[in-house]
């Protein structure tokens, strides 16, 4: 199976920057988009794909959508709790032998306004995805909104305590992982300078001043069964990059 994880800032600009031909391209069993900021799935898509989307109570803003070509088993919205699911945070589809988790992390925000709220959002979506665990492996892709190591941040001591690369939020990651879960991106590329958001300003894509903030997670038990995973950091039409995944 063939995943990719892309946040789109704005689905509906994504689309007029190119979105729909990677879509019909084929190239992808299941697609998740984050922030897709619509209440309403635009024309267009290919028609071979399933689509469940989870709008955002508030117009324009978050909400996640996740396309399939694999017959799902079930699909569910939200991890539970009305305080994180009124955003439109997470969407789960199940198929045969594992979950795949499309999920869009909240930001801290500038002056750390929203780091409680995360912190906390972090903590349900930890006991959320542990559940599902007991039942089947699972794949979780998304943005995480968190540079986990200076490794994944262009400029880590020009951001220490900046919302995305704040200790607590970057201590959570490690906590996370040490629970059986491989980040897929570092079993295959171990050196730095590779991200997956560029601010607008500064011409900071250009010049690669970026952050690795966007994952595709699995569980220990698909380890194993992970061929290749990456970053599609040259598709545009949005601030961040895609991210992939192939699991055999």
């Amino acid at each position: 199976m063939k995943i990719l994880s892309w946040n789109v800032n704005g689905l509906k600009s994504a689309i007029n920057k190119g979105l729909l031909e990677l879509i019909n391209s084929k190239m992808y069993d299941v697609i998740m988009l984050q922030e897709v900021k619509t209440d309403t799935i635009p024309l267009g898509f290919d028609q071979s794909y399933e689509t469940y989307l989870n709008a955002s109570k508030r117009k324009g803003y978050s909400g996640t959508l996740t396309l399939t070509k694999v017959k799902t088993l079930s699909v569910s919205y939200g991890i539970g709790d009305t305080k994180f699911d009124s955003e439109g945070r997470v969407i789960v589809t199940e198929f045969n032998e594992f979950y795949v988790i499309n999920v869009y992390f909240p930001n801290a925000q500038h002056g750390l306004t929203r780091l409680d709220y995360k912190l906390e959002f972090n903590t349900k979506f930890e006991n959320f995805v542990q559940k599902l665990r007991e039942t089947k492996p699972v794949v979780i892709g998304g943005d995480f909104n968190v540079a986990h190591e200076e490794i994944d941040i262009a400029r880590p001591k020009d951001n220490i305590n900046n919302a995305g690369f704040t200790e607590q939020e970057r201590k959570w990651m490690t906590h996370f992982l040490s629970l059986g879960y491989v980040d897929t991106f570092r079993m295959f590329v171990k050196e730095g300078g590779h991200y997956s958001w560029w601010s607008y300003r500064f011409h900071a894509r250009e010049k690669n001043i970026g952050w690795r903030i966007d994952y595709i997670i699995v569980s220990d038990e698909l380890k194993s069964r992970v061929k290749e995973a990456g970053i599609l950091e040259k598709i545009k039409g949005s601030d961040h990059a895609p991210v992939y995944v192939i699991i055999e």
